[in-house]
């Protein structure tokens, strides 16, 4: 069985509905572009731009007398003149784009050109060759994007097999004027032969499109008619289960591949993972599933798309343009494999550092005794001024959870754990020796001079406001092993007497079940495993979510920003349950993508009682506009000049007119 992918714009998440070539290769404009589009694609249509040398015009005439057929047409009058002029991307398949590039002489009574569009794979190509380009300077190529007296305009005509119909589109940078818009919507409608629509490729494209007064079709609208997303690429064989709750769902082995409604919060390692309702690439499920390297999609209807493969062992592989499910016969390897005996190794903490230490003036050295999370926070807090702050906090270095956790003997009681061989091989017996392992470090009492600590200095430092307490621990925000999601923050803690519960729920859920599973998976030693805490002045967000600083569909274009984003406090945005705002920003084309808006109907804001409470959403559901997503951007890439040059993951929030950030770590890829 095959389903594929139907979507467009800037990667594996969209269909290249918009491909605009130019001088120096494909700048598609289209999420799902192609392969062939992705190696092809450069930082700008007119990067590098040169005029070709003589010897290249001879092997373009060349090529042309064998291709056979005219270069260009003046006008298509039917379905077969298209398809004659016509390059197709994914021939054959559900995928097929047809596409034919465009040239408007304004110079010459707005004369219109239809390129044969196998022949001249750049807009430039063929106005160069045709002597269309007054210049063989870079300046006047890049005049023909941004200037509104340009002399030429570069565009694409496809078939949008979703709508359907034609639709007619520029580069998402592409400085369009209403006028110019207008000219190229008459000239097309009165030498095409079928009817078309304007796809806007940008917010900006939205709005010169509204102000010449076109119909249009946005990004948006397109994905919306998507049926598969592709989350994660990857192949797994497991046993295919359909699981309508992992709430009552207790026996998940690490060779399930599930078939769920949703989402879901947490998860075990599984093998694969399809949902039937679209998320977001940033949730935490996601970024498990990229630093397990296991497939993971999104497909419409797959509970009923895949009912037949229940509870069978199959092969399933998530590719960016469509996924296969075969039965295959059960590995006669055992069902649950054992765990690595060697993985990734952890930080060594340094339980030397016993004192409580403030946000201001830590470093990332400061990871040894108090996580990658508070170092990276403290390292930002001095150097983001005046892009975006930090909010203030302190952390609970390593010593203090050790020393504790010696106290209860938990060592002792994790190493006779593991001895014993039902807890090593029944999945159930681990999660229900975890949970009562974490009820009695959440009932146990901290010493009292030590608690009085903790609240003496949420008093001065913090003056007793508001605070989230989250974890740090040595094994999370790791290159390779995130920790996404695996352990818990203690949200809106308001009340003094509070803290010190929150702290040790925190420390607890070191033996979260999903956490210690994931450690497992991963050869992760349960005995090196420590957790610092933060404890972080809480944000009133009114708007909040996840970026990161390249395009995490195409590794090559290290220009892109992409943004999640909900209303409200973020913890909706990484849970992932209901599809985000969705953005692309790139730093060369200056221009902004709506590939999603929020599907939420309501947010989360924090009670003063303590903790949070969800509130209806009113008005729009836009939820950034262009000049915030520009800054959020910028914000990005400092953090990431910041961090050693390393792609991030950060996790932010927008209060008033301020952007804070509340998480940077190094992004995972699941395809390296």
């Amino acid at each position: 069985m095959r389903l594929s992918l139907a979507s467009h714009c800037l990667g594996p998440l969209r269909r290249p509905s918009l491909i605009v070539l130019t001088a120096l290769g494909l700048a598609a404009v289209g999420i799902g572009a192609t392969a062939q589009a992705q190696t092809a694609r450069k930082p700008s249509p007119y990067e590098n731009a040169r005029p070709l040398r003589p010897d290249e015009i001879e092997a373009r005439k060349a090529e042309d007398a064998k291709r056979g057929g005219p270069a260009f047409l003046g006008q298509i009058r039917t379905q077969a003149a298209f398809q004659q002029l016509a390059r197709v991307y994914n021939p054959g398949t559900p995928l097929e784009i047809p596409h034919v590039l465009f040239v408007i002489d304004r110079k010459h009574a707005d004369r219109i050109y239809y390129i044969d569009t196998p022949r001249y794979t750049l807009h430039e190509t063929f106005a160069r060759e045709r002597r269309l380009l007054p210049g063989a300077d870079k300046a006047t190529l890049i005049a023909q994007y941004k200037d509104p007296q340009r002399r030429l305009l570069f565009g694409t005509l496809s078939w949008q097999r979703d709508l359907p119909g034609y639709t007619y589109e520029f580069w998402e940078g592409d400085r369009l004027t209403p006028e110019l818009l207008a000219l190229t919507g008459d000239r097309l409608r009165a030498t095409f032969y079928a009817p078309l629509r304007f796809k806007a490729n940008s917010t900006m494209h939205e709005q010169t499109a509204q102000g010449a007064g076109l119909d249009f079709v946005t990004q948006e609208a397109l994905l919306r008619e998507q049926t598969f997303l592709p989350l994660n690429t990857g192949h797994a064989i497991g046993r295919l289960r359909i699981v309508a709750s992992l709430d009552g769902t207790h026996d998940l082995a690490p060779t399930d591949i599930l078939v769920l409604d949703e989402v879901p919060v947490a998860l075990p390692p599984v093998a694969g993972l399809v949902t039937q309702r679209p998320s977001t690439l940033l949730s935490h499920v996601n970024l498990l599933a990229k630093g397990w390297r296991i497939p993971n999609a999104y497909v419409r209807d797959g509970v009923a798309a895949l009912r037949q493969y229940d509870g069978q062992w199959v092969e399933l592989d998530v590719l960016s343009n469509g996924y296969q499910v075969r039965p295959v016969a059960k590995p006669e390897t055992p069902a649950t494999p054992p765990p690595k005996a060697a993985g990734l190794p952890l930080p060594k903490p340094d339980l030397t550092v016993k004192a409580l230490k403030p946000l201001t003036g830590m470093a990332t050295r400061d990871s040894r005794h108090c996580g990658v999370k508070a170092a990276n926070l403290g390292a930002l807090k001095s150097s983001l001024a005046p892009l975006a702050s930090v909010p203030d906090g302190f952390c609970i270095p390593f010593a203090q959870y050790a020393a504790f956790m010696q106290q209860l003997h938990v060592p002792e009681r994790i190493a006779a754990l593991e001895k014993r061989p039902d807890f090593a091989s029944d999945a159930n017996v681990r999660r229900s020796e975890l949970a009562a392992l974490r009820q009695d470090i959440i009932q146990a009492q901290p010493d009292p001079a030590l608690a009085a600590a903790w609240r003496e200095r949420w008093q001065q430092q913090l003056h007793g406001r508001g605070v989230f307490v989250r974890s740090s621990s040595n094994s999370e925000d790791l290159p390779g092993f995130s920790g996404a999601g695996l352990y818990t923050t203690v949200p809106n803690v308001t009340q003094a007497d509070a803290l010190p519960k929150a702290v040790l729920t925190v420390w607890a859920s070191i033996y979260n079940f999903e956490a210690y599973e994931a450690r497992r998976a991963a050869g992760i030693g349960q005995d090196g495993v420590v957790m610092a805490v933060l404890v972080q002045q809480a944000a009133a967000s009114d708007s909040s979510g996840v970026m990161i600083t390249r395009d995490p569909f195409d590794p090559s274009r290290r220009y892109v920003t992409y943004l999640s984003a909900k209303r409200g406090l973020g913890i909706k945005v990484v849970e992932g349950k209901r599809q985000a705002e969705q953005l692309m920003y790139s730093s060369w084309s200056k221009a902004v993508q709506v590939l999603s808006r929020s599907a939420e109907d309501t947010q989360l804001v924090a009670d003063k009682a303590g903790g949070v409470r969800e509130v209806p959403i009113e008005g729009s559901r836009q939820v950034l506009n262009d000049a915030l997503v520009a800054r959020l951007a910028a914000v990005g890439s400092q953090i990431k000049l910041r961090l050693g040059n390393v792609d991030q993951d950060i996790e932010w929030a927008v209060q008033g007119d301020k952007i804070l950030i509340l998480q940077s770590r190094p992004y995972v890829d699941g395809s390296k």
